[in-house]
């Protein structure tokens, strides 16, 4: 191995660590790993100054802009109120309802604050028809993950590994390219939920102690801890605005008629010219904190595959994999990936394991593209543990749930999820 292998490698394995420890901001440790890179030139400044221009940080940025817009014009709080009075005299089916259409929102915004205007409602309205909360609070958190997953928007891990995939020399996603996979692994998973999970929860104990929360809160994947208390006052003007423009980005990135980060910018902009959202606001609703996180990881998955590191670990791997194919390939890589993404952020993950994706199946001589939709949707299936995802973070404290409720909810999830998922793959991204 050359200096700048191991010096890539022993900033990986740090980075990795420090995550994992969870007591410094994820950010910082992205950062300061990125940093070490710079600083020994394993690492040239014109691929740092990419990482932080990508288009995946500007159409992050621009979103968030556009969905804290949304947020502060009340108009997520009304859609929510209101579909809870309506689904409210349909007893337990109507709570379900309401969940189901936060996982549909999720598809096309940040589930966090999603599931902190809805949580508390559906937990009063579970009470007030004399049914437990702790039965829909944790399928409320999972259905909005596996809706985020539908969209090539909903989660910043759906965007981070296309940015990686088109600098590793693959054409871009469309906008819901990967709907149909991801919609069948949501569906089975929803009608898991709806079965089994009140079943499963029915006897949920008290929680556990929470003294890792909020270090843990901090690597929650794509979202921000810093939450707005309650729902703003509803706006018409700002509300009915702010929807044309999210509406207008959505269109324009679909259709191709521009990327979706230039759409993104646009809408951002539009809405601060307009004020809709002030540029005091707009910097708000920006979350440096996450934007930074993913900018820094990527720098150290660059490392990855500038240094050759990347073609090492794919080396080493396909003399077996080979033998297995790639069928069996996709599955061994699905399940690494929700292994991972259980102790590490989605970033982390997405940046860490597409390049190797990539390198693999031209290894193998076949499409990268299944492998790329495998990680997309492992990546966010943090089932497992209520510290995986910021939305299990906010359920678990506000249901107090025990952290073995997560685990005999989630592990099977989980499973059904990888199952169907790397059966789903193949049939709509052959190899």
């Amino acid at each position: 191995m050359t200096a700048h292998q191991l010096i890539a490698l022993a900033v990986l394995i740090s980075v990795v660590a420090a995550l994992i420890w969870g007591k410094l901001r994820s950010d910082v440790v992205a950062l300061a790993g990125a940093a070490v890179l710079l600083g020994t030139r394993t690492i040239r400044p014109v691929e740092v100054q990419g990482a932080f221009a990508s288009p995946a940080i500007i159409a992050l940025a621009s979103l968030f802009v556009i969905a804290y817009a949304m947020e502060l014009s009340g108009l997520l709080g009304l859609v929510i109120r209101y579909a809870t009075r309506l689904c409210a005299r349909l007893g337990a089916l109507g709570i379900w309802l309401v969940i189901a259409a936060c996982g549909a929102a999720s598809a096309f915004l940040n589930n966090t604050p999603i599931v902190v205007l809805s949580a508390p409602v559906v937990r009063d309205v579970a009470q007030s028809l004399d049914l437990s909360p702790k039965r829909f609070l944790i399928p409320l958190s999972y259905v909005t993950i596996l809706g985020g997953a539908c969209t090539l928007i909903g989660t910043s891990t759906n965007l981070l590994v296309n940015d990686m995939a088109r600098n590793a020399g693959q054409p871009g996603f469309g906008m819901f390219e990967v709907t149909p996979v991801a919609l069948i692994v949501a569906l089975v998973g929803g009608v898991y939920l709806f079965l089994f999970g009140g079943r499963l929860l029915s006897g949920a104990s008290s929680p556990e102690p929470a003294e890792a929360l909020p270090a843990k809160a901090a690597q929650a994947t794509g979202d921000d801890p810093d939450l707005p208390p309650a729902s703003p006052v509803f706006r018409p003007f700002e509300a009915i605005a702010s929807l044309v423009v999210f509406v207008a980005v959505v269109v324009v990135a679909a259709f191709g008629i521009a990327p979706i980060a230039a759409s993104a910018f646009s809408g951002a902009v539009l809405l601060v010219l307009m004020r809709v959202i002030s540029i005091d606001d707009a910097y708000k609703g920006l979350r440096p904190e996450i934007l930074l996180l993913i900018a820094g990881m990527v720098v150290v998955g660059l490392s990855l595959e500038v240094t050759g590191l990347a073609s090492l670990a794919t080396d080493a791997l396909v003399g077996w994999v080979e033998v297995l194919g790639p069928g069996l390939a996709l599955v061994l890589l699905y399940g690494a990936t929700l292994l991972l993404t259980e102790i590490l952020s989605n970033a982390a993950v997405a940046v860490l394991l597409t390049p190797v994706a990539v390198a693999l199946a031209e290894s193998l001589g076949v499409s990268p593209r299944p492998f790329l939709i495998g990680i997309m949707m492992a990546a966010s299936a943090a089932f497992a543990t209520p510290f995986g995802y910021q939305t299990n973070v906010l359920v678990y404290q506000l249901g107090r749930y025990s952290y073995m409720d997560f685990v005999k909810i989630g592990v099977p999830l989980n499973l059904l999820t990888w199952a169907v998922g790397a059966a789903a793959i193949p049939v709509f991204f052959p190899f």
